[in-house]
């Protein structure tokens, strides 16, 4: 990767944002298939969020970068993928943020297993489109799914990640993004400023995503390249 990609990429955001008269959305690098040196070159230009979907892989990373982040790039690991309630207590001492809970068994899961670590910072995963083979919970059952959250010491609910049907046009898209906002505005006016992270957009949509409020970003092939 070249090291302009990254500046790039920001820059883009940046545009995005001013267009659409909204706050600049942070940057999550989705690192899933990438090896570590990918990982270190970004997290040396500055970049401090990345994004896994598996567990096992996103544990042999972290490792590896245990360097890298005691050279004084503190790094933030986020799960993005669908999580068994199996492998909820290695997500839990391993991530910062969890963005894909979506059942009630996995935030006592969670919960349970951080213990008395700092909070674990979550997502709800809401299946915006109501697509079969997606996972999420339906926009209906997020407010029972918030309540369980903030129930949870262990747990700070921070907002929603989703994920529409992927037209080719991303304007297609865009009615999906609102109705996240919406729902996720809903929930940010009963908890209050803490709910403060609506995760949606790609390397393909995200500009549309922007501009419909998205506060966080999920670029990957867009800064990576095609996926190994």
């Amino acid at each position: 990767m070249h090291e302009h990609v990254l500046h790039d990429i920001l820059h883009q955001l940046q545009r995005a944002a001013h267009d659409a008269d909204r706050p600049v959305p942070r940057l999550l690098a989705v690192s899933k298939t990438q090896d570590e040196t990918a990982v270190a070159n970004l997290a040396l230009q500055g970049q401090t969020a990345f994004g896994e979907n598996y567990v096992q892989e996103a544990m042999a990373k972290h490792a590896a970068m245990a360097t890298t982040a005691a050279a004084g790039h503190c790094l933030e690991w986020h799960l993005i993928g669908h999580l068994q309630s199996n492998k909820a207590a290695e997500a839990a001492a391993l991530f910062d943020w969890v963005q894909t809970v979506d059942r009630a068994k996995l935030v006592a899961a969670l919960a349970r297993h951080r213990g008395t670590r700092a909070p674990l910072n979550v997502l709800i995963q809401v299946n915006i489109d109501d697509e079969a083979s997606k996972h999420g919970c339906s926009p209906e059952d997020a407010p029972a799914l918030a309540e369980a959250i903030v129930a949870e010491p262990a747990l700070r609910l921070r907002g929603l990640m989703v994920i529409p049907t992927p037209h080719a046009d991303p304007e297609l898209r865009r009615p999906a993004f609102r109705r996240a906002k919406a729902l996720f505005d809903a929930l940010a006016a009963r908890y209050g400023v803490g709910v403060d992270t609506l995760s949606m957009g790609m390397s393909d949509d995200f500009v549309v995503a922007v501009a419909e409020g998205a506060t966080m970003v999920r670029v990957g092939t867009a800064l990576f390249g095609k996926r190994r």
